[in-house]
Formats: C-alpha cells, structure tokens, sequence
C-alpha cells in the first residue's frame, strides 16, 4: 500500500501544495569569491510523492454499451476486459455522461461536463458558458497535477477535448493534450477518425500514418505500438518516475472499421436479431454476476423497429453490420491487452493501478437505420437501406463494410441492444442505457480480486478524486497562477477497500442535448426532452419546444435495476422534489439553458464552428486541413482558382475535401480536367471536360453556386480552364454540415481516405505538374 499498511489503498497524505508547481530546488552550495572559498554541496534530489507511487494507465474504450462483451454475458469476446475482472474488480453502477466530449473531460478534470464548457461535443460548441468546448484552465487535469508531482504523463488515441477551430497546425496549441499535461500524445484530436487513414498528430505536430492500409494499418494497432515504444523507452531511461498513462481508442465509434479476419469470427451470431440479443444478453449478464437475478428487460420504444420489421432481403446487410462492430470491439480490447502485457513483461505490473472502462457512453444509434456512411445522419439527409445496399454492390457488396471503402455503422436498434437491459443509448442522458458503463481496476497486491461487483453509485467525476487519494494528493487551490475550481467528484476508494459500504456519491445530474436527469439517494427522475436519437431529421414539434413541458419519469433505482417501472403517478411529490433538485444542480453547473445543446445541430446549422475568414491563399503543398478549419466548399457559394504548370497527358489531384465515405475532389486523369461530389456514397455527381487540358501555364477555376440556397440544397458547378468553360453539372444535394469529422483539405494529393473511385488504387495521386498558387474565396450573397 502506498502508505504502507495492508488493507488500504489510500496514500499516506501529502503535505498539502496549494500551489503547483512546486518551486524550484534551491542550491545547497555556498558560493564564495573564489573557488576555494566556496562549498560545493548539491541537496539530494527531491520527491514530492510517497514512496512507492502508483503507475496508473487509464484505458477507455469508445461508445461501447454494457451488454456487448462476453465477460458480462454479451457476444463479444474481450479477453483484456475478462482478464482485468478476473484479477481485479469491477463496479456495474459507474456513470457516464452520454456523450464522448463531456465525458472525457470530467473523466480528466473530476468536474462536471457543463462546468468545464463540455456540454456538447467539441465541434457544435456555443457561445454560452457551459456549452463552449473549452475546458477552464480553473480545472486542471488529472495529468497538470501529476506531472507537477513528478510523473510521466502520456496519452493515446482519441481525444475530443480541444475545440474544434484550434485543430490546425497553425494551433494554437494551449488546449492540446501537450497544453493540459500530457507531456506526449499521439492520436487524433476529433471525436472519430477513419481506422485506417486517420488525421493524426503527435503532440503539436502533424503526422501521416506510418504505413498505408494495404500494408497493414489499423488506428487501434498503431496507438498501441505506440505506447508500448513510449513505456519501453521510459524503462530504459527513467525507470524511477512513475507514469500516467490515457490510453483511449477509437474503437468502438463510428465508422465501423475492421479487417474481415475479425468481423467473420462472428458470422452468423447475430442473425437472429436485435430483440433476441437484448434477451439473451440479459440472461448472460445475470449468469455472469454483472446484473441482479431480478433485473427487467426494458421494452423497446414503438419508434424503433422490431427485428422482425426488417424486410427478409435487408437483414444480411444489418447483421453483417454487427458482426463487424463485434470484431471492431474484440479488436481493440485485443490491442488493450498488449499494453497490459507490456506491464507485465517489464516488470510494472505489481505497482500499475490499471483503470479500463468498457464506454464514454452506451452504445451508439448514430447510424439510425444503418448506414454505410455515418456521416449521412449528421448531415439530416433521408435515404433508404435500399440505396445504401445498391451502393454497397458497387464497392464489393457485403465484404466492403469494415473496409476503407466505407464509413460504415450499425442500426441503432443494435446500439439499444447492446445497452441492455436498460432504456436509451448514447446521447440519452436520461437513462442508463446511455451512462451506465462497466469500469474494472487492478493494482496485484493492493486491490484483492473480487469476482463480486461493486454496486456503489459513480460517476466518470469521481476517478480523479480516487487518483489524488491514492497518492495522497490534496487537490491544489493554484496551477501555473490560476486559481483552481473545487472538484465535483467523490473518491471510491472507500468502495475498493469494502464491498459493503455505503455510497458516498448521493447525488448527480445528467444533461445531454435536452435528455437529462437527477440521482439523489437511490431515486432517478428522467426526462427524454425533444430528441430521440434513432428517429432521422429534425425532431418533431421542435421549433415549438420548451423544457417545461416535457415529461418525467421516476425510478427508484434501490429496487428497479433498469428503470423499468415508473412511479411518477404514484409519487408525484417525490418527482416534484428531485425535479426541483435537478433545477438547483443545473444552475449551479452551467447547463442552463435546458437544450442549448441543440442550438447548433438542431435549431442554428449555420452557426456551427468555423474559422473567420472568406478567402485564402495556399500553396500546392497545403494539406492537411481539418475540415473544420477548411472551406467549405461543398455548402457554399465560392470560387478555387488554381494556378498551375502542366504536362502533357498530366494526372493526379488538384484538391480534395472530405474522405472515402463523402466529399469532394478536383483532379486530372491523362490531362482531362475531372470534379466529383461523393455525397457519402450514395451519390455521386461527376463532371468532367471532354478535351485535355493544354500543356504548360493554366488557370483552373472551379466555381460553385446554389440552384436554390437552402440546406442540403442543389448545387451548379463549373469548371473553367483560361477563363473557358469546358464542362458544367449539377450537384442534386449537398451536405448541410460537414463531410467527414477528422478527414481534411489536400492541395496536391489526397491524404485521407479516397474521395473518388477513380483514383483509389492509385493514392495518394500526387499532381505530377506544378501548382504554384491557389486561391479560394467565398461568392458575396448578391453573386451567389
């Protein structure tokens, strides 16, 4: 124990450092006027820590529902997560906050999402406090403090916790993971990324992928080679600090990608559908001691469809989406285990509290009806599973899904599924099918394996507390001279040292896009707001919604495992008391207004974050521009002016935006000049000139207008070539929002994912003439 006694986990306490970091160690040497007058004698080095300090490695894995893996009665193997239980112990009331965004940053900083400006994902944030994607340096996180203390800090994978316009190379870097303490990171700062081209960065830097996907390249695999070379290398030259270590896949959020070896493990698994695998898992995780022997299977709302709703010819395209979630997920709990076995092998183990939680969130229904690009849903446009099984036989049929062909994602039936027995999924912070996430510790010889689990109320604010216990830290009141708000959360370290004690986290709020809800004590009251995230389009009634009218629900979850049976008829004074509680705990943690999290997707589109200006100038060797940050070319009035040298019979990309499961692209094939709008796959508008370009000095314009300007509305594109038109086309629906959420803009090749089938085999396409110059500006309103 790090305090030295047998039965306790907590560290002996720490001298309280109101103020970090610490001040500098001061010279024990006498410096006289000479040498010879002087005395030469260093202090010995200084630890502000207890002996024998705790490694700690944080794993989280992505929109991952409770009844997915096989350890808690689901269908997916998760050999790392059954390993972690079985020498460990697990808590099965830890909670989430429904979403990826403001769960990590509570998860960081121990406070509550809204309090730290998360209340939304980082790319719709606002202007109100709660809601604008900057965590506070008033918060510091988990990692300022340890790195102030002495620790190695590193982190992996997805991060989602910088806002959105900072996310160029140009920065600015301050709300970086290198801004907030991390002293290394490697991975992607949106909140999903392709698995096999994804936009990565290793600490304030730009980086492409080591390898392409045809040699091999996985997200998950990278991330964590990665890290294991990271440990390594902290073994070989400084064995004596300890380390923190976040370690966060992408895995298992959308787009859905897998090599075909993992998805085929499960072919045939789930044939027999969503309403049969919600069952089965229930039995499971009663069997397996994850849930109690009296917990209810939840119906399914009437807005979802039922198994049996789905026609005979569609149901191999919606069970082949989940077998390939299922290998996505094995995979990534596979690529967990390799980094716990590093500890192992290099003799860390015995001394690494290893935190793993199975989801930011529950599953995920982003994918509404299934889709083989996720994207489509973001964005409001209607299809048909018709049109993306149509679509899915150009690009190879059924084997295409999990490839980097597509952006695939499963029918969010399968997200209610894998959230069983609970009602809701991501996005719901009304229920627990959207917060209530399997969280699993090991620390060999401090934490006593317990195949029991804990069933104490947490919540993702409570881990940093926990941490600063064990250690014997006192949360500083000052970092880097800011003043520190307190933290929201309650240390669990009492819960690891008894299986029976009281819960001391008694109450808290829960606040996504309008789903919201209070726990106090046992009681739950849940409200779903205007939103259901499995129904396409705008919401119903919402440009006439208001909080008060929506409906509230009471669960007393002492005695009702799942929210199954409400009692808000029968005890109208106790859900006028914990309403009434919710009212408080929202206006003293910044989520008022109720719904502003629906100001950008929802109500005000056109108010989504983007940068200031109206015209760039760039160069050919410009790439990798975050969508967010670029022109948005494909929603917006404007004109590329492209000045190039060109050869003979000339080929490879002008420009591209956007990735393999949408956007749009400029290119020459054998000197012809080519345009293509992938609008996620489902169509694709191509337009090209009918003789080659001239050798030598050219000037290409691309000009865009709106046939008619309203969202998602047709788009007139024209190509010109020495202020000649040589080919026109009408671009019949355009992506309201964005194309991709991590790809990028290239100028002179296509890094990323393959806008354009045409030049799939041949990426990056690099431009074999020359572009000296390219100008994009946005066409005035009166031009457009």
């Amino acid at each position: 124990m790090p305090d030295g006694t047998s039965n306790s986990i907590v560290g002996a306490p720490l001298p309280p450092a109101r103020t970090l970091p610490f001040p500098p160690k001061p010279s024990g040497s006498f410096a006289g006027r000479t040498l010879g007058e002087s005395t030469y004698s260093p202090l010995p080095p200084e630890s502000h820590l207890n002996e024998g300090a705790p490694n700690i490695l944080v794993i989280l894995i992505d929109d991952a529902g409770p009844a997915l893996p096989a350890p808690l009665g689901g269908a997916v193997a998760t050999p790392t997560l059954e390993r972690l239980r079985g020498e460990g112990i697990g808590f099965n009331r830890f909670h989430t906050t429904a979403m990826c965004s403001p769960t990590r940053g509570s998860l960081l900083t121990g406070r509550n999402h809204h309090r730290i400006g998360q209340g939304q994902i980082a790319e719709l944030a606002n202007d109100w406090d709660g809601y604008s994607g900057h965590i506070p340096k008033t918060s510091a996180t988990i990692a300022e403090v340890l790195r102030n203390y002495g620790y190695s800090t590193g982190a992996w994978g997805k991060w989602h916790n910088t806002p959105a316009e900072e996310t160029t190379k140009a920065g600015p870097f301050d709300r970086w993971p290198t801004g907030y303490g991390f002293e290394y990171f490697y991975g992607f700062l949106a909140g999903e990324a392709s698995q096999y081209e994804p936009n990565l960065v290793r600490n304030t830097t730009s980086v492409l992928p080591p390898k392409s996907p045809e040699e091999g390249y996985h997200l998950s695999e990278d991330i964590a080679d990665d890290a294991i070379g990271w440990l390594r290398n902290h073994k070989a030259l400084t064995p004596d600090k300890p380390f923190f270590m976040y370690w966060a896949t992408g895995a298992i959020h959308g787009p859905h990608h897998i090599m075909k070896e993992w998805s085929d493990k499960y072919k045939g698994t789930f044939d027999d559908g969503w309403d049969v695998y919600r069952e089965r898992a229930l039995e499971g995780a009663k069997a397996a001691g994850w849930v109690p022997q009296d917990a209810v299977l939840t119906p399914r709302p009437e807005s979802l469809q039922g198994w049996d709703d789905i026609p005979d010819h569609q149901k191999p395209f919606q069970a082949r989406l989940m077998e390939v979630c299922a290998g996505f997920g094995e995979h990534a709990d596979v690529q967990a285990g390799r980094l716990v076995d590093t500890l192992d092998e290099l003799g860390y183990a015995d001394n690494t509290l290893v935190v793993y939680i199975w989801g930011d969130n529950g599953s995920s229904g982003e994918g509404q009806n299934g889709t083989i690009s996720e994207l489509l849903a973001q964005n409001m446009i209607p299809t048909t599973i018709d049109q993306h099984i149509a679509a899915l036989e150009e690009l190879g049929g059924l084997d295409a899904l999990g490839t980097p062909a597509t952006d695939n994602q499963y029918h969010a039936a399968w997200a209610w599924a894998g959230s069983s027995p609970y009602q809701g999924m991501k996005l719901m912070a009304s229920h627990l099918g959207g917060t209530r996430n399997p969280m699993f510790l090991r620390w060999p010889g401090h934490i006593e394996h317990d195949p029991e689990p804990r069933t104490q109320f947490h919540h993702v604010i409570d881990l940093a507390p926990t941490i600063y216990e064990v250690l014997g830290i006192s949360h500083p009141e000052e970092v880097n001279g800011i003043h520190q708000d307190p933290i929201d959360g309650t240390s669990f370290a009492y819960a690891v040292e008894d299986a029976t004690a009281e819960g001391r986290h008694r109450t808290q709020y829960f606040e996504i896009m309008a789903s919201r809800s209070i726990y106090a004590d046992g009681w739950m009251a849940s409200t779903t707001g205007p939103r259901l995230p499995w129904v396409p389009g705008v919401p119903p009634g919402i440009a006439t919604w208001t909080p008060d009218a929506d409906k509230w629900e009471l669960y007393n979850l002492d005695e009702d495992w799942s929210q199954a049976h409400d009692l808000a008829a029968e005890n109208p004074e106790k859900l006028a008391e914990m309403k009434e509680l919710f009212a408080m705990e929202a206006a003293k943690n910044e989520v008022l207004p109720v719904g502003a999290g629906l100001w950008v997707p929802v109500y005000h589109p056109e108010y989504r974050i983007s940068v200031p200006y109206t015209q760039w100038e760039m160069g050919g060797d410009t790439v990798r521009v975050p969508e967010f940050c670029a022109p948005a070319l494909g929603n917006k009035p404007n004109v590329v002016t492209i000045q190039a040298n060109v050869g003979e019979s000339a080929n490879g990309v002008l420009y591209k935006l956007g990735g393999a499961g949408g956007g749009l692209t400029a290119f020459v094939e054998d000197g012809v000049l080519k345009y293509e709008y992938n609008l996620f796959l489902v169509q694709r508008t191509k337009i090209e000139a009918s003789a080659p370009l001239p050798a030598g000095d050219v000037q290409i314009e691309i000009e865009t207008t709106y046939v008619e300007p309203k969202p998602g509305g047709p788009l007139n594109v024209t190509l010109r070539v020495n202020g000649d038109e040589v080919a026109s086309g009408v671009v019949p629906v355009s992506a309201p929002l964005l194309f991709s959420a991590n790809d990028c803009l290239d100028i002179g090749r296509a890094y990323g994912g393959a806008v354009s089938r045409a030049y799939v085999d041949k990426m990056p396409f690099a431009f074999d003439g020359t572009i000296e110059r390219v100008n994009i500006a946005y066409k005035l309103p009166q031009h457009a």
